[in-house]
């Protein structure tokens, strides 16, 4: 029988706890200097994880807010990095947690997890919880992976990698179409254990996302 996200990552979390170590992925480091520059004070990071990545932003004087779909994740962050980090449990289909609005939003290697629609409201979502003048940045997955076109075929560009893991590979062109509306700005090409894209989207009066 077939496991839904909250299962999978349940499951996931429980065998094999702190599956990436502790050590911040080059992206979490990059948008972290990023965010030093543009002075910002509070980010938000949409599944956060057991919060590995939280930490350079921590103890660069910003306050993190987390939203991650496995409870036991976040016990893992509670124990490691102790409680005084909100973490909100639920998915990211049904933000907003909270009314705040965030100067940064970081958010790795999760969007391209989602299907088509649930890509684009999470988009949407954290679009609207940008600060005016706030940036949000996205670590995505490249078709130059050696995993693409790997698995079951599920649609254009997305394959089931494994039972209950469908993963979405972006393109120059894909990432223009679902983040050109977003204030997208600038993409990086980012190597580590994948090929990633790095993309910055910021929030100005000239960008409105409808």
């Amino acid at each position: 029988m077939r496991t839904g996200k909250k299962e999978f990552w349940e499951a996931a979390f429980a065998e094999k706890r702190e599956m990436w170590g502790f050590e911040p992925a080059r992206s979490a480091i990059l948008t972290k200097d990023f965010f030093v520059q543009q002075s910002v004070k509070n980010v938000l990071i949409p599944g956060i994880g057991y919060g590995r990545n939280a930490q350079v932003f921590i103890e660069n004087g910003m306050k993190v807010t987390g939203i991650e779909i496995a409870e036991t994740a976040i016990e893992i962050a509670r124990k490691h990095y102790g409680t005084g980090m909100q973490i909100y449990h639920g998915s990211v289909a049904d933000m907003p947690f909270d009314n705040n609005q965030y100067e940064g939003i970081f958010c790795y290697a999760l969007i391209h997890l989602l299907g088509t629609e649930e890509r684009q409201q999470l988009i949407q979502a954290c679009y609207n919880q940008l600060a005016p003048g706030g940036d949000m940045v996205f670590t995505v997955i490249s078709k130059e992976a050696s995993t693409y076109g790997q698995g079951k075929w599920v649609s254009k560009d997305r394959y089931e990698i494994f039972d209950g893991v469908n993963m979405y590979f972006y393109d120059l062109a894909s990432i223009n179409t679902e983040f050109g509306n977003a204030g997208l700005f600038e993409i990086t090409a980012v190597t580590e254990n994948y090929p990633f894209f790095l993309i910055k989207c910021i929030k100005d009066n000239n960008h409105a996302l409808v």
